[in-house]
């Protein structure tokens, strides 16, 4: 059977079959990616056997070389190898959709109305816990990079990093010109200039055309031009959610970031959180669908052609800069989000978090949940709650 293409008539398993399995992993895919990525390979390799290992294994890789979220463009993939471009619609919608709907109704609940402040102040325990996660999200990509690096030049990787920090603390809504130009830096370097550079530098003025447009240019950078694994679009997402056109404040893009990682399925679908505030439901699913849909598109039309993205000089050299850049931004990002909380407990919040995450190595649900709980318990005592 050809790895690159879908299997034979006779293997494959119904449409049924894939909205069934892939509907699961999105209603108990809780933990973000490598989780995601765990399930898979149980559904696939080991219990129904579509797919043999080595070849899950090069499709995580390939997956990881392209932009936007990895575990949702390998659960598409997946669903591509076994039932073709049906079965990959199907399959990836079933897996994004239950996530998509717990946390449109947490940001309806949280962003229409007052919610009581027990429920408010879960919201603020969760999301004074959203810094500590980020860095330990930074750390766990390190020492693969590192490693990676030892092959190019681990100077250079620094600066990336150092580039990319900077960027998510200082630039906001520029980051993602700082992360492709990294990449293109490197591949200079390298001596495999890119043929085509992303053309992204007039598209910040789609800023001036109301809220839909620049929601959908929001949505696009998350889905499309995003590096680094799903906690990157929090820089990406945060300077342009509050600052640069204020649909919401810290705390409540703190809550969106926390409900993306509670929920099941991808961390990306908190950019559907970001779409409520701006514009509603619609706005909300508006996002969604600009957000996944680089992810369908990549995979419908460029599925066949993943053994030769591998073996691509200009994408892993362009990924030599791009990819350090990312992780210094999911790690810049941390000091924003951290000091702009607004109650001295939510400090105290964060610290047992980073203590959870980085010391006792628990799971980023568990931390954010007992986190949830400590701000609910601060609240019922009387205690400030930002609103």
């Amino acid at each position: 059977m050809n790895p690159s293409s879908p299997p034979d008539s006779a293997d494959r398993p119904s449409l049924w079959t894939v909205l069934r399995e892939w509907g699961r992993l999105g209603c108990i895919g809780f933990g973000g990616p490598p989780t995601h990525i765990a399930l898979l390979r149980q559904l696939c390799v080991d219990r129904r056997g579509w797919l043999d290992a080595r070849e899950f294994e090069d499709a995580v890789a390939a997956c990881n070389l392209l932009p936007g979220p990895a575990s949702t463009q390998l659960a598409i993939f997946c669903a591509w190898r076994v039932r073709g471009r049906a079965g990959a619609l199907l399959g990836g919608t079933a897996f994004i959709l239950p996530g998509l709907v717990v946390i449109l109704g947490l940001a309806a609940l949280f962003l229409t109305g007052t919610p009581p402040a027990w429920v408010r102040g879960a919201g603020a325990g969760a999301g004074a816990a959203v810094a500590a996660v980020a860095v330990q999200a930074g750390v766990s990509l390190l020492p693969a990079s590192w490693r990676r690096a030892a092959e190019v030049n681990r100077l250079r990787w620094a600066a990336y990093l150092v580039a990319g920090a900077a960027a998510a603390a200082l630039l906001g809504p520029w980051l993602v010109l700082v992360l492709l130009a990294c990449g293109a830096v490197e591949a200079a370097i390298q001596g495999v200039p890119l043929r085509r550079g992303p053309r992204t530098a007039a598209l910040p003025f789609l800023a001036g055309g109301g809220v839909l447009l620049p929601l959908a240019w929001v949505a696009f950078k998350v889905g499309a031009l995003s590096y680094g694994g799903g906690f990157v679009i929090i820089p990406l997402m945060g300077a342009d959610a509050v600052h640069e056109h204020h649909w919401m404040d810290m705390a409540q893009f703190l809550n969106a970031v926390a409900f993306g990682q509670i929920t099941p399925g991808p961390v990306v679908q908190t950019v559907a959180v970001v779409g409520y505030a701006a514009a509603g439901l619609g706005g909300g699913l508006l996002a969604a669908l600009v957000a996944f849909a680089p992810s369908f598109l990549f995979i419908l039309f460029g599925a066949g052609h993943f053994a030769r993205l591998r073996a691509n000089r200009r994408v892993r050299a362009f990924l030599d800069g791009a990819g350090p850049a990312a992780i210094g931004a999911i790690l810049g990002s941390a000091g924003p989000l951290a000091l702009d909380l607004a109650q001295p407990w939510q400090y105290a919040v964060l610290a047992g978090a980073a203590v959870l995450l980085l010391v006792l190595r628990r799971g980023v649900v568990l931390t954010l949940l007992c986190a949830g709980a400590v701000g609910a318990a601060v609240a019922l005592a009387g205690g400030p709650v930002p609103h």
